[in-house]
């Protein structure tokens, strides 16, 4: 959640990101005016408890009627100082559940507006141009042995899939890639849990305007994470972080119930309910979480280039933007049949919106436990099939292997099967 000290000393930074995202921004004069009540109900509170206690040695010394004045005069303060404590916690518990419903602070220079506004920053290689018509990613699939999806439909439903032969094999060798390279560049490896408890989803900011997406569990009180950004974030929850920055990468089973999604990219594996990813996430100090942000974006960057796609990175609107995120960049590959990019990447700046409701901390310069900043970045997914297939398919239904890959898939072309 944002920083209530910082929302008093300049509340218009929260208004104009609000306006950035096409949020309310009188949320902000709410908020001043909560924490103006419980701060006073509070100094009230603690007044009128100084004075009960001043009072009670007035009591211990006082004798026949004055005793049973200043008796009754206790009693009724008792009372106040319940009150007041009740107040205070009150609108402290009001307070605390209308700043969990404000998103993050966008970074200054991220772009107002919605999901059309982005900003290109680069494109990285040239749109593939073929001599020959060609073919989508599902259909290069099928025709593989690589892709399944009416038996992914008849056995779990719409949008679900089997990924067999060449198709499995693509997929493990493109995560195994990815784990490669952050191991190589210092990342802790790390296989987590994909349920996970409320407090582990709430802390990170998933169960607020897009809680619709989340599968949960209500008989174990547990979900099913989208990404494995949650179980990262909550590692050192409740912690206390000795040494930063903290790299992480995972690699996950994810699950999405992509609600409002209906009539959109239902062809093949670009939106579906389960996939796999390899995902990166830092816990840094604050004061560096920008330069970090670049950093991943720029290992992403080198994993695109392994595998021999065209794409381009996008600075992602404020409006565009999840609750916890003060700025994203997303790259995109180029998808030939589509004559479009599609996101194959997203790396996050959440600076320390989600430590501090996670409550993850390090000691700064004097001492002091101070909130760290998380970021996550990611590394690689199954949907890059997509874009891997069409790119690299032949004129005769073949799908040649990036080199990168080949090592992990122990092939350099992928061949039509027979059927």
């Amino acid at each position: 959640m944002i920083d209530l000290r910082a929302l008093r000393e300049d509340p218009e930074r929260l208004r104009a990101s609000q306006r950035a995202r096409g949020e309310d921004d009188a949320v902000v004069g709410r908020l001043l005016d909560l924490d103006e009540r419980r701060r006073s109900a509070l100094t009230s509170f603690e007044q009128l408890r100084a004075e009960q206690k001043s009072f009670g040695k007035s009591v211990s010394r006082a004798q026949g009627d004055e005793r049973q004045a200043l008796l009754a005069r206790a009693k009724e303060l008792a009372q106040q100082v319940k009150d007041r404590e009740a107040e205070a916690d009150r609108l402290g518990e009001e307070l605390d559940a209308a700043l969990k419903g404000v998103p993050n602070l966008i970074e200054d220079g991220a772009p107002a507006g919605g999901e059309q506004d982005y900003v290109v920053l680069e494109h990285v290689g040239e749109p593939t141009a073929f001599d020959f018509e060609p073919k989508d990613h599902l259909e290069l699939g099928e025709s593989l042995g690589a892709i399944d999806m009416e038996r992914g439909a008849k056995v779990a439903g719409a949008r679900f899939y089997y990924l067999t032969g060449v198709g499995a094999r693509l997929q493990y060798a493109l995560l195994n890639l990815a784990m490669e390279q952050a191991v190589a560049s210092g990342f802790v490896p790390m296989y987590p849990p994909v349920l996970v408890k409320p407090e582990a989803m709430e802390g990170t900011g998933f169960l607020g305007a897009h809680a619709a997406e989340v599968y949960q569990l209500p008989q174990d009180e547990l979900y099913l994470v989208g990404t494995s950004e949650v179980p990262l974030a909550a590692y050192h929850m409740n912690e206390i972080i000795d040494e930063l920055p903290r790299r992480y990468v995972a690699w996950s089973s994810c699950f999405r119930r992509e609600a409002g999604s209906y009539g959109k990219d239902t062809r093949g594996i670009i939106r579906v309910h389960q996939f796999d990813k390899v995902e990166m996430f830092s816990y840094c100090d604050p004061a560096d979480a920008h330069a970090e942000h670049l950093r991943l974006l720029e290992w992403e960057k080198e994993m695109l280039a392994k595998v021999e796609i065209p794409y381009r990175v996008i600075d992602v609107a404020a409006g565009d933007l999840g609750a916890s995120a003060a700025r994203k960049y997303d790259c995109e590959a180029w998808v030939p049949t589509q004559s479009t990019y599609r996101e194959v990447t997203s790396t996050s700046n959440c600076t320390d919106f989600q430590a501090r409701r996670l409550s993850v901390r390090h000691k700064d310069a004097d001492g002091k436990n101070q909130p760290v900043a998380t970021l996550n970045g990611t590394l690689a997914t199954t949907r890059w099939m997509v874009a891997i297939l069409e790119n690299h398919q032949q004129a005769d239904g073949s799908v040649r292997v990036p080199e990168a890959l080949q090592k992990f898939l122990g092939l350099e072309v992928l061949e039509p099967v027979k059927r």
